[in-house]
């Protein structure tokens, strides 16, 4: 169990079809999820999926926590999703500046604005093969749909608007991070975790 390198692309990993995990008591799957969460500790990000250490499987990790330089007005403990699905989308879109720890320049992180649903409902399965359902907005709804993305396969780059442009890490820092409408759009006003009692049997799966 350790801190993972992070997969940048083009690698084709992280265009590859992820499989859904159907055998809770997995020693591998154990190990992916302590991989992911002290990774996405390490690289000091809001979340990470499974592709992005190299493994194609159903799952990843949130951790919009609060730092100097982070302030979405309340903060969440880290979650694993296991074989996540929306339940929710809004029809109400908010842009926010998104990076990724994937898309790298120069060592140093890109950002870009993409428009996405404003609060959204995954439902998914935890640790510990309980499913849940959580409901959010601001920087968790948009943290949770960016990782969605990644199990499908898919980049932000390919959600910005044809004539939005990156920005560095610098440049993201100075003048966007702090600015009044990225803040407004991060804010997390919504916060709505809910346990699903079901029955999940273990199926034994190659891996």
């Amino acid at each position: 169990m350790a801190v993972r390198k992070l997969i940048e692309q083009p690698n084709p990993i992280l265009k590859a079809k992820n499989k859904f995990i159907q055998d809770f008591s997995l020693t591998k799957l154990k190990k992916l999820i302590k991989d992911l969460s002290e990774t996405v500790k390490k690289e000091k990000l809001v979340g990470i999926a499974a592709p992005q250490i190299g493994e194609n499987y159903m799952v990843f990790v949130t951790y919009p926590k609060r730092t100097r330089y982070r302030n979405f007005g309340r903060e969440d403990l880290l979650r694993v999703f296991i074989n996540p699905k929306f339940k929710y989308l809004s029809k109400e879109k908010v842009i926010i500046y998104e990076g990724c720890g994937s898309v790298r320049e120069n060592k140093g992180h890109r950002f870009g604005p993409v428009m996405r649903s404003k609060e959204v409902e995954v439902e998914a399965f935890n640790e510990k093969g309980k499913k849940f359902s959580l409901r959010a907005d601001g920087i968790l709804a948009r943290i949770m749909q960016h990782e969605m993305d990644h199990l499908q396969g898919i980049e932000f780059l390919e959600r910005m608007d044809r004539k939005a442009k990156l920005v560095s890490e610098t440049y993201y820092k100075k003048r966007i991070r702090n600015s009044k409408k990225q803040k407004a759009a991060s804010k997390i006003n919504i916060l709505r975790y809910k346990r699903i009692n079901v029955v999940v049997e273990a199926v034994p799966v190659a891996y």
